[in-house]
């Protein structure tokens, strides 16, 4: 009797990471190694979508209407403009994080803005249920066109992190092999890590070998 192959099984990612206290630093964390290997959340058309669904960018009926009507492979080039634009984003942030952004630094954020325009929003009228009784509550929506458009709340997202965040506060992980990113908001601003149980733990584990070493 033939064996039936074994249909190949594709490697399930693990959930993205949200842990810096501020969105458009996540989407910097979308590209981490929170193990041994690194993992991009968004390295293709459906990594994108999963990532805008934990993000909660996206609603998901939205999603599932764009995957309806896309062509093959657009996802995909959509993810790689995401990956772009997140590359130049971190360099950005990267050259600022620990001071103030200042007005002269509006030249450098020109790409975002470019982004931003290419916008359809529009304000609707909608039911809110406020826990004591519905009511009416106005709402921004916005016109999902292609599949180009999901870079809209993610550039929405950036825009909201450089007007409305201290770059003071921005700091990147002390773990030596660790890239994540955070924005400090904790009382004394004495966050060192970007998860204590993984980053801080192997730094406690490390200073205890080294102390055990010299004692020796």
């Amino acid at each position: 009797m033939t064996k039936t192959p074994h249909a190949q099984t594709v490697p399930q990612r693990p959930p993205a990471i949200f842990v810096a206290d501020a969105l458009g630093l996540d989407f910097l964390n979308s590209v981490a190694t929170p193990v041994d290997t690194e993992i991009d959340w968004i390295d293709d058309g459906d990594g994108l979508l999963a990532w805008l669904a934990q993000a909660q960018l996206v609603p998901a009926e939205t999603l599932e209407a764009l995957r309806a009507q896309a062509m093959p492979g657009e996802f995909d080039n959509v993810a790689a403009q995401a990956r772009s634009l997140r590359e130049w984003f971190r360099g950005f942030v990267r050259q600022r994080k620990g001071r103030p952004l200042a007005s002269a630094d509006l030249r450098e954020l020109a790409p975002l803005n470019r982004l931003l325009e290419r916008d359809e929003g529009f304000g609707r009228i909608v039911a809110h249920d406020r826990g004591h009784g519905a009511g009416l509550a106005f709402r921004t929506m916005r016109r999902w066109r292609s599949p180009e458009a999901l870079l809209l709340p993610i550039g929405e997202a950036l825009a909201k992190f450089v007007c409305e965040e201290d770059f003071s506060n921005v700091k990147a992980c002390e773990g030596p092999a660790c890239t994540l990113m955070f924005a400090d908001h904790t009382r004394g601003r004495a966050r060192r890590w970007c998860i204590m149980a993984i980053c801080g733990n192997r730094a406690k584990q490390a200073a205890h070998r080294h102390r055990l070493k010299m004692q020796q």
